[in-house]
C-alpha cells in the first residue's frame, strides 16, 4: 500500500518539517494556547450542561454526573477536583426549561472554542476563510453534539464492561484473566480521545487540504500522546516543584486548570502546525508551462 505523498518523502524533509513545526508555534503558539485555555475554562461547564440536557431527553438525567467523571479522567487528579464539584452543581440547578436555555447557550459559547481551533488551522496553513459565518457556526454545533454522543458511547461501554466484570467475576471465576483483559479496554476513552481529536482535525482544516493525500492523523496523535503526558506529569511536577498554593492561595485550583487547559493548547496547536507542514513540504511545485517557440 503506497504511503500519502507528505509522508513518503518525509525522510527527505523532516528537517524543513521541524524548522517548520518549530518557528510557527514559537510565532504563534503561545497566544492561541492562551486563547484556547480562557475559552475552554469558559466552555467546560456549559458543556456538561448541553450533555445533562441531552442525557434529560432520552430520560437518563442521572447519568450526567457519570459524563462529567468520564471527562474528568482525560483530566489530571488536581484539574479534576477543580471540576467536579463544580460542574455537579451547576447541573443539579438547572431542570426544565431553565436546562434546555443553559444548553442552547451553551451551544453558542462552546461554538466559540470550536471556531477558534479552525482559525488555528486556517492559520497553520496559511488561507483565508471562505465559508459563511452562519455556515461554520453550524458545523461547529454539529461537531459539538457529535462530541457529546461520542462522551454517552464511551460511557455505556464503560458501564457494560464493567458488568461485564462483575458477571464475569461472580459466575465463572475461573476466568480471572479474561477480567485483567477486559480491564484493559479502559482505554477506550484515550481512543475516543484520540478519533475525536482526528475528526476535529479532518472537519477544521481548510477545504484545500482535505484531501487524503494529506493525512491529518500525526496532529490528531501527536496531539493525544501530549494530552496523555500533560495528565501523567503535571502533577508530579507541581508537587515537586512549585508550591503553586503559596502564590495563588484559594485561586490555586482554578489557575492549575488553566495551566492544564494551556498546556493541552499548546499540544493542539503543535499538532495542527505539524499537519499544516507535512501538507505544505509536501507539495510538489506545480510546472510551469513551457513557453512557446516563435519564429520571426
Amino acid at each position: 500500500m503506497a504511503l500519502p505523498f507528505s509522508l513518503a518523502r518525509l525522510p527527505a524533509r523532516t528537517w524543513p518539517v521541524t524548522r517548520k513545526v518549530l518557528i510557527d508555534t514559537f510565532n504563534d503558539g503561545f497566544i492561541h494556547a492562551g486563547n484556547l485555555a480562557y475559552l475552554s475554562m469558559l466552555a467546560i461547564f456549559p458543556f456538561f450542561i448541553l450533555g445533562a440536557a441531552l442525557f434529560d431527553l432520552i430520560g437518563g438525567r442521572e447519568n450526567a454526573e457519570a459524563l462529567i467523571f468520564n471527562v474528568a479522567r482525560a483530566m489530571p487528579s488536581s484539574v479534576a477536583t477543580t471540576i467536579v464539584p463544580v460542574a455537579e452543581t451547576v447541573i443539579a440547578a438547572r431542570s426544565g426549561w431553565l436546562l434546555w436555555l443553559g444548553g442552547l447557550v451553551a451551544l453558542w459559547t462552546v461554538s466559540s472554542l470550536i471556531e477558534t481551533i479552525r482559525d488555528i488551522l486556517r492559520r497553520a496553513y496559511d488561507t483565508k476563510s471562505g465559508s459563511s459565518f452562519f455556515k461554520k457556526r453550524l458545523i461547529s454545533i454539529g461537531l459539538i453534539l457529535g462530541a457529546v454522543v461520542l462522551l454517552m458511547l464511551s460511557l455505556f461501554a464503560q458501564v457494560m464492561i464493567g458488568g461485564a466484570q462483575e458477571i464475569i467475576q461472580t459466575t465463572v471465576p475461573e476466568f480471572a484473566t479474561l477480567i485483567g483483559a477486559l480491564r484493559l479496554s479502559r482505554i477506550v476513552p484515550g481512543i475516543g480521545l484520540a478519533a475525536s481529536l482526528w475528526i476535529l482535525f479532518v472537519t477544521l482544516t481548510p477545504k484545500s487540504y482535505r484531501g487524503r493525500q494529506w493525512p491529518k492523523w500525526p496532529g490528531a496523535l501527536f496531539t493525544t500522546l501530549w494530552w496523555l503526558a500533560v495528565s501523567a506529569a503535571l502533577p508530579v511536577v507541581l508537587r515537586s516543584a512549585f508550591a503553586y498554593d503559596l502564590t495563588y492561595g484559594s485561586l490555586a485550583g482554578s489557575m492549575v486548570t488553566l495551566l492544564f487547559f494551556w498546556l493541552v493548547g499548546l499540544g493542539l496547536v503543535i499538532g495542527a502546525e505539524l499537519n499544516a507542514a507535512l501538507a505544505v513540504e509536501g507539495r510538489t511545485p506545480t510546472p510551469e508551462p513551457a513557453a512557446k517557440e516563435t519564429t520571426e
